[in-house]
């Protein structure tokens, strides 16, 4: 796969400990985008932050928290991304999603056969 051009950036932002049909939400999201055919998915564990409820979350070791913020992070061609966001509205109870546009410069995945 080849991606280049004017592309979305989805954002979604959770705890770790968000769950989906028993199985981490941060899982359950990968697996979803991935199933649906999208460039790529990233996950990053952060070392603190807050969210809606202002109660900080940190990795320090003596507020040592097993619900620390979680990023993952979605590029792809804008109609994609944007076709699935309703299904991972519905996945996320509480969390943010944000969207932004992005010039990818460069994807490139395995050569397909000829």
């Amino acid at each position: 796969m080849k991606l280049e051009g004017e592309g979305l950036l989805l954002r979604i932002f959770i705890g770790e400990s968000d769950t989906w049909h028993g199985k981490p939400l941060y899982q359950a999201i990968v697996e979803r985008v991935r199933a649906a055919g999208m460039a790529g998915a990233t996950v990053l564990r952060g070392l603190e932050g807050f969210g809606a409820h202002s109660r900080i979350h940190t990795s320090r070791i003596l507020r040592l928290s097993e619900d620390l913020p979680v990023l993952i992070e979605i590029v792809d061609q804008a109609a994609r991304v944007e076709e699935i966001i309703p299904v991972l509205d519905e996945m996320i109870g509480e969390g943010l999603m944000t969207l932004e546009r992005v010039h990818i410069v460069t994807y490139r995945g395995p050569s397909e056969p000829e």
